[in-house]
């Protein structure tokens, strides 16, 4: 059965008491555990049957020079329960140092040796603890706020042309070296450089005549009455 984020820190307070901290931030909420019992509740929360959170999504650290804090965080999944849970640890910033947990969930240790290289946390027991992003001889830690990027590396400068600037000197290049196009004739040039007479406006069609009516058709003449009889002629 799925358990929501509040009942899983209560289970781990039963357990180990005042190392849990309180629930903080209602949108995402996660508990500060103490750096010392890490590796405790890590394997607790991993193999008590109730939690079962067996999958470790990410695990990285944040600088709060201000505070003079590195914060390890912990994103953490179960399977099974399909529920999910979130810790931090803090470590003092001049010097960090934090359990590994890459015992628990394999997953850890890549991420524990990102968080090494860019932000300089130590985890302690970790089997190959070395830099996985920049070179073993690198000075400083990039994701650090305060960090200063050195001028070079090894004689190797860090300026680079931009993307855009490199393209259009590439094609400015490339244009001048494209043969030009032969010059036209004179005469061909002429007769592209006068222009066209306009051509003659087209006559106007005639408009159509309306249709004359028909004739009326004329009355028939009747015939006048005779002057003789109209019966045969007498003997």
């Amino acid at each position: 059965m799925s358990l929501s984020f509040e009942k899983i820190r209560e289970k781990l307070s039963s357990k180990f008491g005042d190392a849990v901290g309180p629930t903080v931030a209602a949108k995402d909420p996660f508990v500060v555990v103490k750096g010392e019992r890490l590796l405790e509740i890590s394997r607790f929360l991993h193999d008590e049957p109730e939690l079962a959170l067996d999958y470790l999504i990410d695990a990285t650290a944040v600088d709060y020079p201000k505070e003079n804090l590195l914060r390890m965080v912990y994103h953490l999944w179960s399977m099974s329960k399909k529920h999910a849970f979130k810790m931090k640890v803090e470590c003092d910033r001049a010097n960090p140092r934090v359990a590994r947990v890459e015992s628990v969930w394999r997953g850890a240790n890549w991420l524990e040796r990102e968080a090494f290289d860019l932000l300089g946390l130590r985890f302690e027991g970790h089997p190959d603890l070395r830099r996985l992003m920049m070179p073993e001889d690198w000075v400083g830690h990039p994701l650090r706020k305060d960090y200063q990027e050195p001028e070079s590396y090894h004689g190797i400068g860090h300026d680079r042309v931009s993307p855009l600037d490199a393209n259009l000197e590439r094609d400015k290049i490339l244009r001048a070296s494209l043969p030009k196009p032969p010059a036209p004739p004179p005469a061909a040039a002429a007769a592209e450089a006068k222009p066209a007479a306009a051509a003659p406006a087209a006559a106007k069609p005639a408009e159509p005549k309306p249709a004359t009516s028909a004739p009326a058709a004329s009355k028939p003449v009747e015939p006048k009455p005779g002057n003789g009889s109209s019966g045969g002629s007498q003997a």
